[in-house]
């Protein structure tokens, strides 16, 4: 008997896995916090005996190191990963015994990274789950561009290499259990989340149905622009992560996060999209606190940049803690708890600006500046004819290139428009944030294109 519980980190895309039987289990590519993992072994009432990595992450901060330690387990890296701590090196088809007639084999599947390991849990000798990582994912594979640019090609290849192997290797009813690919920058396409298997992979698999050429083809056009935090997430990883400290940061008044904001430092407004637009403190950017808060925020702020956290409720600021520190974003330099009243100095009012619908603008005056800052993949597949096009991760530093006039700005959904929106409105720019569908802006009338700008 085993069992397979799984850890999951929505606001980055990723799994974590926890297995084993009766008495001991092994940790599958931890997250950063964690105390999750510890409370799930506790809850299944097992000791964590191993602790495996699949590869050096370039997405997120492991907690593997300080898992193990916690623990006492053995902490497994590829052998072949350039690491600066103590760890037991694996190799391909190195074995561990995990519990009584359960035991965890290792396999090279290079591609993701040059050294990525999978592992295969077995009961009773029978191949039962694949624990992936960022090689095979759910109908496609990880991307082979994280590393090294001049390694790409190479790495594409060994990506098709490592999932035809795992196709060849293991049952058809084994377990895929990916690491990344649940809206993860780390997949090479989109991939849902629902339960796959080596069987059902090979038949739908890009990496599994297409030839070589056709699939490195289709590989190469699918990357998409990389989050800039990525660069410092490998090192932090290799040089092993320090141990995650979500204690509160120190409260600010509104005179410090005045004076934070003065000397250049980020405040962040944490609440929902509408509540910021109705009122907020000038110069504070919305990022709100649910879904890819992590993932955007790491991306637009300047790398080790002080960041005051204003939020609505003590959990609120608990649950952005939480996810910040998955990205290295490990001590806000302060925060705040309330609304603007309580943020903004006294005489000072809060900023505003409006929201709307794409039916709003289509009847606003025809002057406007229309910026979309969705990725380039998404505006292929169509855009407002006369649009300005600035993706969101590269409008902080391209404030600049926006015409005069007020800015109507819209994403795909809303969320980016808003983060977008602060930006500008920080940048003293009048706005409008567009909190709609894309969809919606044919609708209303408005004349959109599918073809490239």
């Amino acid at each position: 008997m085993f069992f397979i519980d799984t850890i999951e980190v929505p606001g980055l895309g990723n799994r974590g896995y926890l297995a084993g039987g009766a008495h001991t289990a092994v940790v599958i590519d931890p997250p950063r916090d964690v105390d999750r993992v510890i409370a799930a072994a506790a809850r299944r009432g097992v000791r964590v005996a191993y602790v495996c990595e699949t590869h050096v992450h370039n997405d997120y901060v492991s907690g593997g190191l300080e898992l193990a330690r916690l623990t006492g387990a053995a902490y497994l890296v590829p052998a072949d990963a350039r690491v600066a701590f103590r760890r037991v090196a694996v190799e391909d088809g190195d074995r561990v015994e995990l519990d009584a007639g359960l035991a965890l084999r290792a396999i090279a599947t290079p591609g993701h990274t040059p050294h990525h390991t999978a592992y295969v849990l077995e009961a009773a000798g029978e191949a039962r789950a694949a624990f992936t990582g960022g090689s095979l994912l759910i109908g496609t594979v990880g991307r082979p561009d994280l590393v090294e640019p001049r390694l790409t090609g190479e790495l594409a290849r060994a990506q098709y290499t490592s999932a035809h192997r795992l196709a060849a290797e293991l049952p058809d009813e084994t377990a895929v259990l990916p690491t990344h690919g649940f809206g993860s920058f780390c997949s090479s396409a989109p991939a849902d989340g629902g339960p796959t298997t080596i069987g059902k992979e090979r038949g739908s698999n890009e990496a599994l149905v297409k030839d070589i050429g056709t699939f490195l083809a289709g590989l190469a056009a699918g990357l998409d622009d990389v989050p800039a935090y990525y660069t410092h997430m490998g090192p932090l990883n290799a040089a092993g992560p320090a141990p995650v400290d979500l204690t509160a940061p120190p409260l600010a008044d509104a005179d410090e996060i005045a004076g934070r904001l003065a000397a250049g430092e980020w405040a962040v407004d944490l609440r929902d999209r509408a509540a910021f637009a109705e009122g907020h403190v000038a110069g504070s950017f919305n990022f709100e606190a649910e879904g890819q808060l992590a993932t955007y925020l790491a991306w637009l702020l300047p790398w080790g940049r002080p960041v005051t956290l204003l939020a609505a409720s003590v959990g609120q600021l608990a649950y952005s803690q939480r996810e910040l520190v998955r990205v290295g974003i490990d001590r806000p330099a302060a925060a705040a708890i309330g609304s603007p009243a309580d943020w903004v100095r006294r005489g000072e009012q809060p900023r505003s600006f409006p929201r709307a619908r794409f039916a709003e603008l289509a009847a606003a005056d025809r002057d406007v500046v229309v910026l979309d800052v969705r990725r380039d993949s998404e505006r292929t597949t169509g855009y407002i004819v006369g649009s300005l096009h600035l993706p969101v991760h590269q409008l902080r530093d391209r404030l600049g290139e926006i015409p005069s006039g007020t800015v109507w700005v819209h994403c795909a959904g809303g969320m980016r428009a808003a983060i977008a929106a602060s930006l500008a409105d920080a940048g003293g720019r009048e706005v409008v944030a567009v909190d709609d569908e894309f969809a919606a802006a044919r609708e209303a009338g408005l004349a959109v294109t599918a073809a490239r700008a």
